[in-house]
């Protein structure tokens, strides 16, 4: 439960002494197996979305603010044409704080300011029961390529403004490695 010295605030991701929080407490939440992913390799070389990542923190007397979950968003492009998109994750909540609500609170925070914030198509790779009452939905089978190996029941999508996913399908990719697609001749 979330209590009066914890707080939601905007995650910097130019601080190295909170991002190797954050990468520890991503450790104690997934493991270091976790950067082997391909959700990670989407994110490899990449710069979070502006102004959507947010870590929950609790101060402390001692040891200052303390983050206790962190969440953040990346952008993608889908298909020939480049939709945009953006990526929900990683989100992980401290595994002894698990299942009081900090994930919820930090889901909801975050997708009302990514809709704010005009985005309008998130994805992410995550079970369908945990993230489905935040408006989450499978992926049809077929209708999104990731660039590894995902479970294909685990591939989720929520439109932030209905209508986003209509005619939306193809290869995901980062920005970065994204070409789109010229016409010849």
């Amino acid at each position: 439960m979330l209590t009066n010295p914890d707080c939601i605030k905007p995650f910097n991701h130019d601080d190295a002494k909170l991002v190797a929080q954050a990468d520890a407490l991503l450790d104690r939440a997934f493991g270091i197996g976790r950067r082997s992913k391909t959700s990670y390799r989407l994110r490899e070389g990449e710069r979070a979305v502006e102004g959507l990542s947010f870590g929950l923190y609790r101060d402390d007397s001692e040891m200052g603010q303390v983050l206790r979950a962190v969440i953040s968003f990346w952008h993608l492009r889908v298909g020939e044409h480049g939709h945009h998109a953006v990526m929900l994750g990683p989100i992980a909540v401290e595994p002894h704080l698990q299942g009081i609500g900090l994930g919820a609170m930090l889901m909801r925070h975050s997708l009302k300011q990514a809709a704010q914030r005009g985005h309008q198509l998130v994805i992410l790779v995550g079970d369908e029961p945990y993230y489905a009452p935040f408006g989450f939905s499978r992926v049809p089978d077929g209708r999104l390529l990731l660039p590894g190996p995902v479970d294909p029941a685990r591939l989720l999508f929520c439109e932030l403004k209905p209508g986003a996913f209509d005619n939306v399908g193809g290869l995901v990719l980062s920005p970065s490695r994204f070409q789109p697609r010229t016409k010849t001749g």
